[in-house]
């Protein structure tokens, strides 16, 4: 059992605050999650992973659940509009030699693989609840909740996302969330059997690309290059996805073109970024995932450095014979590599609004996949 920390706090249910409950429950410590949404929905369409989310779902426990309900698979395909393949970048196995590459898999499914193992670790979910203050005294973190409960904590975790309560409260200097230009476009269809990869369309300013999520589905994304963040009726999403692509005459962008119709969902969703420098952590309020380093999806992994934050914090805490040690300690190991994705990530997304240097494209995404096949 940890020394470190017994009594921890998480506020929000999203992938990194239940990645933290289960990484701590699995160190010994006490947790009580609290969430918001009383229903702890996860909304949205598919998601894409690579291998290093893979490996982290393994170190969870939660790896043969995403392969009974998501994809996986080996290789990235990049092409041209008219389909020719300009890069097909490698996906190590980095999870094991028998794990595939990458994957992918609806959001909601995997928020209900996370929910449960969160239940199974022993983590005291609250929901419909969240926090009202926090205030430090010495060694412990006094918060008050919303529904008119007072607890202790030797820990408090801020993991409630782009826009973190948390944050506001504890950090109130912090940066805030910068619109990147893009917006993306994503679609739940039906899966066609020549798209078994990943794969992806680069065009002069709008970027196309699929995803398996199951045997049965994929998922279709599409970047676009969107100057002023302006809302767009739902009423019009179909109608508006379809001119995109009709400029992409690949034949399976064009078969999926026609698959879209009026009963689609689609989800929209303008791209922002956030990264807050060193520390992350105020005392014994800590912030992780997207309420510090929260990315586009060029590179597919904000849940996957998400996550990571929460198996590094656990190993730290395990290992350390002060909260203080630990956190310094995490921090340092977690600042490189979660700097690279937001960053690189960015240079995507301005690459592809500027319609930019395909090859430095291809580069960048090949480099940072390398760099994520690291260990963390």
């Amino acid at each position: 059992m940890t020394t470190a920390v017994s009594r921890v706090l998480v506020i929000g249910g999203g992938f990194s605050g239940m990645a933290a409950a289960i990484a701590l429950r699995g160190i010994g410590a006490e947790v009580d999650l609290v969430e918001i949404d009383p229903d702890w929905r996860n909304y949205g369409a598919g998601i894409s992973l690579g291998g290093a989310t893979l490996r982290a779902f393994r170190q969870l426990g939660i790896l043969e659940a995403f392969l009974q309900n998501g994809s996986a698979q080996d290789g990235l395909s990049v092409r041209l509009p008219h389909g020719a393949q300009i890069a097909e970048l490698p996906t190590p196995r980095i999870a094991g030699p028998e794990v595939p590459g990458g994957g992918g898999i609806m959001r909601p499914a995997l928020a209900n693989i996370l929910a449960e193992a969160t239940r199974a670790a022993g983590a005291r979910v609250h929901l419909g609840c969240t926090f009202n203050s926090i205030e430090q005294h010495g060694t412990e973190v006094e918060v008050v909740f919303t529904d008119g409960e007072q607890r202790l904590y030797d820990l408090v975790i801020g993991a409630d996302g782009l826009y973190s309560k948390v944050r506001e409260a504890v950090f109130p200097d912090a940066p805030k969330p910068r619109y990147s230009g893009q917006g993306v476009w994503r679609a739940v269809l039906t899966r066609l059997p020549e798209l078994n990869i990943p794969t992806m369309w680069v065009g002069s300013h709008i970027k196309p690309g699929v995803n398996p999520v199951s045997k049965t589905h994929m998922y279709l994304f599409i970047t676009e290059a969107r100057p002023v963040n302006e809302h767009m009726e739902p009423a019009h999403f179909v109608e508006h996805m379809r001119r995109l692509l009709a400029d992409f005459p690949a034949p399976e962008l064009q078969a999926i073109r026609e698959q879209l119709g009026p009963d689609s969902m689609v989800v929209f969703r303008p791209l922002e970024n956030l990264l807050v420098p060193l520390p992350w952590s105020r005392g014994r309020v800590l912030l992780i995932g997207d309420a510090v380093h929260a990315t586009t999806p060029h590179l597919a992994s904000g849940a996957c450095i998400g996550i990571e934050d929460a198996l590094v914090l656990a190993e730290e805490i395990a290992r350390a014979t002060d909260v203080h040690e630990a956190l310094g300690a995490f921090e340092r190991r977690r600042w490189n590599r979660c700097r690279m994705v937001v960053e690189n990530s960015a240079r995507l997304g301005q690459i592809e609004i500027e319609g930019g240097d395909k090859e430095e494209h291809a580069r960048i995404m090949r480099e940072s996949l390398i760099a994520l096949a690291q260990p963390i």
